[in-house]
């Protein structure tokens, strides 16, 4: 044996109790939580794997009216919040339709059962209570959405971004108004309550966050991401327009 001891492994990186990211990447310390009207419940997949670059867990603490869980199905949506609410009150984030099909000039769009947006959409925004969100891969949100019927009860929205995210060549999109979860989430409640100021808070620390990831892939902290082959969305039901939700 050789009397020089192999050095001792180094030792993993302490992560954050709130956002469960290294301390090197870890913003909460910059997140001064918002309090909304409209509240916000993210469904996350067990199996969604991006945990340094997802942003579910900063969008979660950055949102005061905001729950996040993991799993696969919940019986209702009371269930899945852990208090009670009616689906009907609220809407389910999806990328049902293309984008020439919305209406130009919106960026949040309610479409009606079979994928066409609804003609009064200022009315269809209106008296809305709370947005689900799914996290995960295509295959992850698929799955989401088809365990939990209870989503077909609620209204559902389509996002037509004006600006892409913000992820750039970080993490490839399946469509170009794909966002981060943090991204979709912001967006969405910044339109329906008209309060822009939303959308800037919540991308400001999206953009820390990809700062400080930036900046661990300059020090060697982590590992540039591994190209991916192009996910494709999600063919139609030719029985329906509509599609399953994306994160």
């Amino acid at each position: 044996m050789s009397d020089i001891e192999a050095a001792p492994p180094a030792p993993e990186p302490a992560l954050c109790p709130h956002c469960a990211k290294p301390d090197f990447l870890c913003v909460c310390d910059s997140v001064e939580p918002l309090q909304t009207r409209t509240a916000l419940l993210i469904l996350q997949h067990p199996q969604e794997q991006d945990r340094l670059l997802g942003t579910a867990r900063l969008a979660h603490r950055a949102l005061k009216n905001s729950e996040m869980k993991i799993g696969l199905s919940w019986p209702s949506l009371s269930k899945a919040l852990g208090r009670e609410a009616d689906p009907a009150e609220w809407a389910v984030l999806h990328l049902g339709a293309a984008t020439a099909d919305l209406p130009p000039g919106r960026e949040v769009v309610v479409l009606d059962k079979k994928g066409a947006p609804l003609p009064d959409q200022d009315k269809a925004l209106a008296g809305l209570k709370g947005v689900v969100i799914f996290d995960g891969s295509w295959a992850q949100a698929k799955t989401l959405w088809w365990r939990n019927a209870w989503v077909l009860k609620g209204r559902r929205l389509a996002l037509n971004p004006n600006n892409p995210s913000l992820y750039g060549k970080l993490r490839r999109e399946p469509r170009r108004e794909a966002l981060s979860t943090i991204e979709a989430a912001a967006l969405t409640l910044a339109r329906i309550e008209r309060k822009p100021e939303i959308e800037k808070a919540l991308g400001g620390f999206f953009a820390i966050m990809l700062e400080k990831y930036r900046a661990a892939l300059k020090e060697g902290l982590v590992s540039a991401p591994a190209p991916s082959a192009k996910r494709r969305p999600p063919r139609r039901d030719k029985k329906s327009k509509s599609a399953p939700p994306a994160a």
